[in-house]
């Protein structure tokens, strides 16, 4: 029996084996965050440039822990509000990785949920593929938005599951459904994930990968949740290529009755 092969998971030109993205915030110390990166696989860790020290500053630094030679860097705009912010803090991520163009492009609504704020986000993205950027983007679960962003030039689409760090899952996954059908750059979901099973449905879902940072930074154990996450990623990419079996209303005996002994 062929297994069906699977496509690179490619962001901006680059090929990476893990499918699991995740942040460096809300954990207790560096050295439990660069624990529990490792434990969990992934290749692109993501960092508030607004909150991190990259060693612009006295103290413990990031890179103390996630090495650019072990990880590809992808700075983030959290905690900007307007498209004016997030290009400044784009533009100074760049400064301060020497030139380094790959982004995670965020412009929230408010503080409170932290939902995006569509309008700046667009200003945004325009101005930083104009300017050389290569970025990913965080956005609503609206397929129509998510289309503007893909022909505008972002090189993925990151639909939110559900709020930033509330752990609900996913709570509109027709609409991600949507968004990965008509996507030809890779989707991922970013935002809400709370345990693996998440993590499951947004692969089997047909996402190209997921973000995640608070479901394992606040698990009871973060450093086996990462594994959990890791697993989880890799068992929800097998079943969406494998395949589901069909629904059906009734029973369908897993021994069919046809050919039976009689005694």
């Amino acid at each position: 029996m062929t297994l069906h092969t699977d496509t690179p998971f490619t962001i901006a030109g680059r090929d990476f084996r893990s499918r699991l993205l995740v942040g460096t915030g809300k954990y207790k110390d560096f050295d439990e965050t660069g624990a529990a990166i490792a434990e969990s696989g992934a290749e692109i860790v993501t960092f508030a440039v607004r909150r991190t020290n990259l060693g612009q500053e006295d103290g413990p630094n990031l890179l103390d822990v996630i090495s650019p030679s072990r990880y590809t860097l992808l700075p983030n705009t959290a905690g900007c509000y307007t498209a004016k912010d997030a290009v400044r803090t784009c533009r100074l991520a760049r400064e301060l990785l020497d030139g380094h163009n790959l982004v995670k492009l965020e412009v929230l609504g408010d503080d409170t949920t932290l939902y995006p704020n569509v309008v700046e986000t667009l200003k945004a993205a325009e101005t930083l593929l104009a300017d050389g950027f290569d970025v990913m983007v965080y956005t609503s679960d609206d397929p129509i938005v998510a289309r503007e962003l893909e022909a505008m030039g972002c090189c993925a689409i990151m639909p939110l599951g559900s709020l930033i760090g509330s752990g609900h899952g996913i709570q509109n996954p027709h609409n991600v459904r949507l968004i990965v059908e008509q996507s030809r750059v890779p989707v991922l979901v970013d935002a809400g994930i709370g345990t693996a099973s998440d993590a499951a449905m947004a692969m089997e879902l047909g996402c190209d990968g997921v973000l995640l940072n608070t479901a394992i930074a606040h698990a009871r154990e973060p450093l086996r949740m990462a594994r959990a996450m890791k697993n989880a990623v890799e068992a929800g990419r097998d079943a969406f290529l494998a395949g589901r079996m069909p629904r059906r209303q009734n029973a369908d005996p897993s021994s069919p009755f046809a050919g039976r002994i009689n005694g």
